[in-house]
């Protein structure tokens, strides 16, 4: 299994070493005309015209020696970034638990008792986001109690409620493995795997369906009745296969890109809910 595996002027100035706020003059009884023909500003009476307060500075970083000009780049995209801001400040291990929030929050699959497995759930943020909705610590009292895996290749850390293991879910024994650790079915099977990236759009746009589509069949085989599965995809065009998968085995299957996605990503999730298991499953 692969596994996974922004800088603007905001001081308010008008280009000329000016500010903003005190240059603007009053068409209609503004100040007057000096000798030169021009306008006298108006002196500030105290209030803040420098833009601070008005909107977040962006910071900005500079290439050093030994950082290549994209990483420059994407480490000024996470330094300005307001989720991954919001993620530090609320104590989540990466800004992708907004993404399973608002995924959640849309389709309601992380209930109280559900039996969740988090496949790729390295760094853990989407366990975090888990463990609070399903009731995994039974917090809420009177709610069902959750259980949650979560399964990934490399060592993850660990996670109060979560059992964690270091596995290849596409081992041929893998299915059972979690079914074991389970004691049972799964509710709900969720992904946001990416396979490394190659630089090359359309080869990383298939390699991460085949991903999904991996993941899928192996939700097929651990999925309860009625489950619900949600994983990562790229668009890209060859995403017709998969959906026509997931249609056939799944009652509804939508597809959407939550806020907490960049704008300038290819990334949305499918989300497959009401699993129908095939009749020889079921006897």
């Amino acid at each position: 299994m692969a596994k996974q595996p922004t800088g603007g002027n905001s001081g308010g100035k008008d280009g000329k070493g000016g500010d903003k706020a005190s240059t603007k003059a009053n068409s209609k009884g503004g100040p007057k005309k000096g000798p030169s023909g021009a306008r006298k500003a108006k002196t500030p009476t105290g209030k803040n015209t420098s833009g601070r307060g008005q909107r977040e500075l962006t910071v900005k970083v500079k290439t050093a020696r030994g950082r290549t000009l994209s990483s420059t780049r994407w480490l000024q995209r996470q330094l300005n970034d307001p989720y991954v801001k919001r993620a530090q400040a609320e104590g989540y291990r990466g800004r992708a638990a907004y993404k399973i929030m608002e995924l959640d929050d849309k389709f309601r699959f992380l209930v109280p008792g559900a039996r969740i497995v988090d496949l790729g759930c390295a760094p853990g943020g989407w366990l975090q986001v888990a463990v609070k909705r399903s009731n995994i610590l039974g917090e809420k009292k009177g709610k069902a109690v959750g259980t949650i895996l979560g399964i990934d290749l490399q060592e993850v850390e660990p996670l109060a409620g979560c059992e964690i293991h270091q596995l290849d879910f596409m081992e041929d024994d893998a299915d059972l493995k979690v079914k074991e650790w389970l004691g049972g079915m799964a509710d709900v099977v969720m992904s946001d795997m990416a396979a490394s990236a190659s630089g090359h759009k359309q080869t990383d746009h298939l390699r991460i369906i085949a991903l999904c589509e991996a993941a899928a069949y192996f939700a097929f085989d651990v999925l309860e009745e009625g489950g619900t599965f949600v994983a990562k995809v790229l668009a890209g065009g060859a995403e017709g296969e998969l959906q026509k998968l997931l249609k056939q085995r799944f009652e509804k299957v939508h597809h959407v890109k939550p806020p907490a996605s960049r704008s300038d990503s290819s990334e949305k999730f499918v989300v497959a809910m009401g699993y129908k298991r095939p009749v020889e499953d079921t006897e």
